[in-house]
């Protein structure tokens, strides 16, 4: 891997970032061209079902006999099956690219592999693993997804200072205004993270206190799939997660559900994990990502199981003095972020 390698390479995965929300079911992928060491193309997945980032940067260059005398980098491996769109692997050959730098394998069952073997047979120069790592880090939802057969896991949460997450019951009574710990701008950054992932879940008791939308409202973009955990079903069907304007999944033990608009009904077993229940049913549903943005009896589910991959714990300015504990993470953050005067701790479970 020379110097220029990995420079090219940081360009793909720049690239890459911008699809970040829309690709799914795809992951991110980014791509650059180039000839006697200046880019003649570039090129990034915008949206499953559209065109790839590699006939997006072959697209992109102005000359197309200069390909032959070219190197094309992508962040991750071409794809070589037919899906909605043709092999990247056989467009590559066809254009008789012959030098192509590659960050990571695609651990998709369809690819893993193939598409570097076929490059190969055609006579390419195939590199591989420059800036793997990052490459991967940038797939990490549709890495997970595939190799784990779950989503990659969010959990999110605001704390006061004193660690309450939420007032006594009493307080939420006679105050039933929304109780913010947060500023308007991680308010804000939340939904902009909501653009991000695949769904978004919440429990009984959240939904009915504070009778959330769990939509992207406070930014462009897509929005979550809704998974709320109602074992008795008893949140009101007057509430917003039963407006049927996102698809929604109620996790119940009730069976023989009537149908809704836009809802499901999965019945599990409550005596048994819970968590590993919630990913079986998100994998069957094709979700890549799970964002948690529910209470502290749904988080500490996830956390009790292991089955946490992100948690980002925001702490606002307020003191509490009593309330409802926010969970526990026991290790120390990996980095520190703060917006204003709200501190946001990263943890990874690694």
């Amino acid at each position: 891997m020379t110097p220029q390698d990995s420079f090219y390479m940081q360009r793909c995965l720049e690239l890459a970032s911008h699809g970040l929300g829309s690709t799914f079911p795809n992951p991110l992928v980014g791509c650059v061209i180039v000839h006697n060491g200046l880019i003649i193309g570039e090129g990034w997945h915008r949206k499953a079902g559209e065109p790839h980032a590699e006939v997006l940067a072959i697209a992109s260059v102005k000359n197309e006999a200069l390909l032959p005398e070219s190197t094309i980098y992508v962040s991750l491996e071409p794809c070589s099956h037919y899906g909605k769109t043709p092999p990247c692997a056989n467009l590559i050959i066809a254009k008789k690219i012959k030098k192509v730098v590659i960050g990571t394998i695609d651990p998709f069952a369809k690819v893993a592999g193939n598409g570097i073997q076929l490059l190969k047979e055609a006579g390419c120069q195939v590199t591989l693993g420059v800036l793997e790592d990052k490459c991967n880090q940038l797939n990490k939802r549709f890495f997970t997804f595939h190799t784990k057969k779950r989503p990659y896991i969010i959990l999110k949460w605001a704390q006061t200072q004193d660690g309450f997450i939420a007032p006594m019951a009493e307080k939420r009574e006679n105050n039933p205004q929304p109780f913010w710990i947060t500023n308007p701008y991680s308010r804000q950054l939340v939904h902009k993270w909501r653009t991000e992932e695949a769904a978004i879940l919440i429990g009984t008791r959240t939904a009915l206190e504070d009778n959330p939308k769990l939509n992207s409202r406070l930014w462009k973009g897509h929005h979550p799939v809704r998974i709320i955990i109602d074992r008795h079903l008893r949140i009101p069907k007057n509430y917003n997660v039963w407006d049927g304007s996102v698809k929604t999944l109620f996790i119940t033990e009730k069976t023989n559900t009537p149908l809704t608009k836009n809802t499901y009904f999965h019945t599990i077993d409550f005596s048994k994990p819970l968590a590993t229940q919630i990913c079986d049913i998100a994998y069957e549903h094709h979700l890549q990502s799970l964002i948690i943005e529910g209470g502290t009896q749904t988080l500490n589910t996830f956390i009790e199981e292991a089955l946490w991959d992100e948690a980002r714990v925001f702490t606002g300015e307020k003191f509490e003095k009593k309330g409802v504990p926010a969970p526990k993470i026991q290790q120390v953050p990996d980095h520190q972020t703060s917006l204003l005067n709200d501190q946001i701790h990263h943890y990874y479970n690694t």
